[in-house]
């Protein structure tokens, strides 16, 4: 005798199943708007126009308040990269993702290819206990460089082309991760003398002829280091600064040299 009941054809195991596939399915759906909250909506890359209204794709906009008393952020918001950060070069081709050819005075700071740079916030990397992350040895009175270890302090700093850029006065660490970040080096190049930060992924330490330990950087030639951006504190980065100064040196692998942007053969 039929009696109507759907447990004779659908069993339990087969309505998780379904119920799985809705949950899964509203999850993709949920992430997918999540991960459009920066750097959307998209811009066209030839006209600059975007999609203001993209109601299905876009996540209504979430507040989030930043530690250590910094503020807050909304996204996704209106800010624009094109309007707020004009891009100081040119297309070498009318296409979608060609490259652009700066034309600046100074391609090195223009904010183009290996040099380019995020615009993050201008406020130090802050630890948990609200002190910035990376100082030099003068302020981690905590941190010395072991008796197994070489000091670098007094190290002179050579470009690739063999000019002294200046010496090493002092060692910038990470205090959260416990490691070297910047060396600390006061110029010999240009009008006055300044301290800038050289990161320590760009340099290596060699020996000359005559036995002198140097930091010899491949990236900028000696007299570039004058113009390597600066910081707002002697005893602090930000996170704007580093993005910046980093940029500097990434750029100088294309454009310390014009031979740099020209075929290997």
């Amino acid at each position: 005798m039929e009696t109507g009941a759907i447990t004779s054809y659908i069993d339990v195991a087969q309505v998780t199943l379904y119920a799985f596939w809705v949950f899964f399915a509203l999850l993709l759906f949920y992430l997918r708007q999540e991960d459009r909250r920066e750097g959307y909506p998209l811009e066209a890359d030839q006209s600059g126009e975007f999609n203001k209204d993209d109601w299905l794709f876009l996540p209504p906009a979430k507040t989030f308040l930043l530690p250590h008393d910094h503020g807050e952020v909304s996204v996704p918001n209106a800010a624009r990269d094109n309007s707020e950060r004009p891009v100081p070069g040119y297309k070498i081709a009318n296409f979608s993702g060609a490259p652009y050819v700066p034309n600046g005075e100074n391609p090195m700071l223009d904010s183009i290819g290996p040099g380019s740079w995020a615009m993050r916030a201008d406020t130090p990397d802050m630890a948990h206990d609200g002190k910035a992350k990376i100082v030099p040895l003068r302020v981690a009175t905590d941190f010395k460089v072991t008796k197994e270890d070489i000091n670098p302090v007094g190290t002179r700093v050579v470009g690739f082309d063999l000019v002294v850029a200046g010496t090493i006065s002092d060692i910038w660490v990470d205090r959260s991760e416990q490691m070297l970040r910047y060396l600390e080096v006061t110029t010999e190049v240009g009008d006055a003398p300044r301290q800038i930060l050289v990161p320590m992924n760009f340099g290596v330490f060699r020996k000359t002829g005559n036995g002198e330990r140097i930091f010899y950087v491949h990236a900028l030639k000696g007299e570039q280091f004058a113009v390597v951006p600066g910081l707002k504190d002697a005893d602090s980065i930000t996170l704007l600064e580093e993005e910046k100064v980093t940029a500097y040196f990434g750029s100088g692998l294309l454009y310390a040299a014009p031979n740099r942007q020209e075929p290997l053969a």
